[in-house]
């Protein structure tokens, strides 16, 4: 799943319809991706908003990624499960990207195990989040992952996640507590009514009840997964959480990733939490949506200019790394949450 990289963690068709992307254009492949450039503060902003460069981009980086580093991170090849599945015809990206994943399960497992218990967890919710969103059924190998998931979970209720202090994903135990949450309530064919289920989502409930978030960003995430199980938070509790996100939306319309949590450092240099930026933005007009906040409330809609007006050249949504400046990869999921978040906002 992961090799410690830096940092960084949803209809095919709705793509089509939006951005016009032609059936003629040459698709990105396993064999044709390409570097697709360094994620820089200063590359010039999209003249137009267009879907079809952000797609273009987010499976150039998954394949490009794919094909040179040979393993699975949050910030690239898994959100791009999340952000990038299909409801009609198989484009190449996609089945490339997801049978990478698969053979994460049906191969490297077998053969070697998984690299950390944090690789069955993001494995099993990106792929039963992609089964929900494609097929709509959970896949007999998924549902393999998912049990398999529960074997790894501790005494107290939690797993023991892959620590690289760089946040916001792989960084502590409580990340890893609600991506499993995620993995059981966006599962589909009633999943989480499995006996497996209900005996492992009841032991998270108690973890996270003895080990609240220590950021807005791990409380967010608790909302997300209360959005399919609506048994994590009381009202009053995800009322806050709502709350707590809007305060932070910036006068231009856009949020920041710093400002959703209290992160040091690296390379000592301080947080910017002054600008907006594409992960901000995304996730949290992702989970606000997921918190049942209407797509035409003026907030949303909002952050949804900001996005539309902010992209860059290249497809992408910029967001500067919050360990160091080096290769600001959180771009890749922030870009990946930008669009998570336009499909969530269309108010069609």
């Amino acid at each position: 799943m992961y090799r410690c990289q830096p940092v960084l963690i949803f209809g095919f068709c709705w793509f089509l319809a939006v951005a016009g992307i032609s059936s003629a254009a040459e698709a990105i492949t396993l064999e044709n991706a390409v570097d697709p450039g360094a994620n820089r503060r200063d590359e010039a902003m999209a003249t137009q908003f267009s879907l079809e460069k952000a797609v273009a981009f987010l499976d150039t980086a998954a394949l490009h990624w794919q094909k040179q580093q040979k393993c699975f991170t949050c910030h690239t090849n898994y959100a791009h499960l999340y952000a990038r599945p299909e409801t009609a015809a198989a484009e190449p990206a996609s089945v490339e990207v997801r049978k990478f994943a698969e053979e994460l399960i049906t191969k490297r497992w077998n053969d070697a195990g998984p690299r950390w218990d944090a690789e069955v967890i993001a494995t099993a919710a990106a792929l039963a989040f992609n089964d929900a969103a494609t097929t709509g059924h959970l896949h007999p190998l998924i549902r393999t992952a998912l049990d398999r998931m529960f074997t790894l979970q501790r005494d107290d209720g939690g797993f023991t996640w892959i620590k690289c202090n760089w946040p916001p994903m792989e960084s502590d135990d409580h990340y890893g507590a609600t991506l499993a949450v995620i993995a059981i309530g966006s599962a589909p064919d009633n999943y989480s009514k499995t006996e497996a289920a209900q005996k492992g989502l009841a032991k998270l409930q108690d973890y996270l009840k003895r080990n609240p978030g220590p950021t807005l960003h791990h409380r967010a995430m608790v909302l997300w997964g209360n959005s399919y199980l609506d048994s994590l938070l009381s009202g009053t509790e995800k009322q806050q959480i709502i709350d707590d996100l809007l305060a932070l939306q910036k006068p231009d319309g856009g949020w920041g990733l710093a400002t959703l949590g209290d992160w040091k450092r690296a390379d000592a240099e301080p947080q910017d939490i002054e600008s907006s930026d594409g992960y901000g933005t995304g996730f949290a007009l992702y989970i606000l949506r997921r918190g049942g906040l209407a797509a035409t409330d003026p907030r949303i809609q909002r952050g949804v200019t900001w996005l539309k007006t902010h992209q860059r050249e290249s497809g992408r949504w910029f967001t500067r790394s919050l360990h160091k400046d080096s290769r600001h990869y959180i771009t890749h999921a922030g870009t990946a949450f930008a669009l998570m978040a336009l499909k969530e906002c269309d108010p069609q």
